[in-house]
């Protein structure tokens, strides 16, 4: 194990960087599901860009305050090596010469999870770990931190308002309910109703990963949302959730299809349009374009009747999708009737 440590730390060797993504960020496990996540929100451009990782049935990591992002990289891979969090946590530390200007944070599929705090970040800053003891001192590079294990979660944050940020991340998570995303965009809330980040806030992110991994990343990946440059990422953030769960409802219909689940599938595209048609700032487009998918599905199951009114409101809603209709048979979306063809596009409220 300490040979691959030498092997990742010559192939991504830890740098200092010279300005600090000020941040609050919180990794998570649900015991009940085994989704691991990371969400995070900074007065920094593009905050996921750096400072949040996370990898189906491994983990997740948050590096922030003067970041090195090789933390990520460099933890996912011990992680995945069958590291724990706190020692693949302190491994890393304990090879970086100037530790006492990170924080880092990292949690294991297993729910271990390992916070730290530089003894030299701009405060006000500290973590704490879900379940945990009081942080402990720790030697590395020139003055070390505080370190804090755990289970299930931690929040940390660093160049707060106050010190009242992560304890009430830590309260907020813990008291919440709903599934993974809820909870961290629960606590992400709750750092900045007292306060957040003195300098403000600019932009946020939020991973949500599967329990275990297909080896498709793209399968994994829950949730994978990034807000780079707004006056209210959070905002945006949730909007963003919402959006995406819409179009999860719309991929599980798909395959509902697939397998010849009509009934499951309708069920699918339906729940994708009350998401759609119910939360602030969708894009009468987005709505459209699930109702078109929505009747054309129908088409397909031999349900034309019941079809041609979907079609009719996405037309109105937005008229390329009339014009698109035709050019559907050729890729085998549609049957290759013309008069069928004829009467979609003929349809009207």
């Amino acid at each position: 194990m300490k040979k691959l440590l030498l092997v990742l730390l010559a192939a991504t060797p830890l740098v200092a960087q010279h300005r600090p993504v000020n941040t609050f960020s919180i990794v998570a496990r649900d015991p009940a599901t085994g989704q691991i996540g990371v969400a995070v929100q900074s007065h920094w451009f593009a905050v996921g860009q750096i400072v949040p990782w996370a990898e189906a049935g491994v983990g997740a990591v948050a590096t922030q305050s003067f970041v090195d992002p090789a933390y990520g990289q460099l933890g996912i891979s011990l992680m995945r090596s069958g590291k724990s969090s706190p020692d693949a946590l302190r491994d890393l530390l304990g090879h970086d010469v100037t530790c006492e200007v990170r924080q880092v944070a990292m949690i294991d599929a297993s729910g271990s999870v390992a916070t730290f705090t530089g003894a030299h970040d701009i405060q006000a800053a500290g973590g704490v770990a879900g379940g945990g003891a009081a942080a402990k001192q720790i030697a590395c590079g020139k003055a070390g931190g505080m370190l804090s294990i755990g289970h299930d979660f931690s929040a940390q944050a660093n160049l707060m308002a106050n010190d009242k940020i992560w304890p009430a991340m830590a309260k907020a998570y813990s008291e919440s309910t709903g599934d993974l995303a809820d909870r961290l965009l629960a606590a992400l809330d709750a750092a900045q109703s007292v306060g957040g980040d003195i300098r403000g806030k600019q932009s946020a992110a939020l991973i949500v990963v599967s329990a275990k991994s297909s080896g498709k990343r793209w399968q994994d990946e829950v949730f994978n949302l990034r807000v780079d440059d707004n006056p209210t990422p959070l905002v945006e953030l949730r909007r963003l959730v919402a959006l995406q769960r819409a179009y999860n409802h719309m991929n599980a219909g798909d395959l509902a299809t697939e397998h010849n689940d009509n009934e499951g599938a309708l069920r699918e595209y339906s729940a994708a349009e009350k998401i759609a048609s119910t939360t602030s700032g969708v894009p009468q487009s987005r709505y459209a374009e699930m109702i078109y998918w929505h009747a054309v599905a129908l088409v397909n199951m031999k349900r034309v009747d019941e079809s041609l009114p979907l079609f009719a409101r996405a037309f109105d809603m937005e008229p390329g999708w009339r014009e698109l209709t035709p050019r559907l048979p050729p890729a085998g979306l549609l049957p290759d009737d013309a008069k069928l063809i004829e009467r979609i596009v003929a349809a009207k409220k």
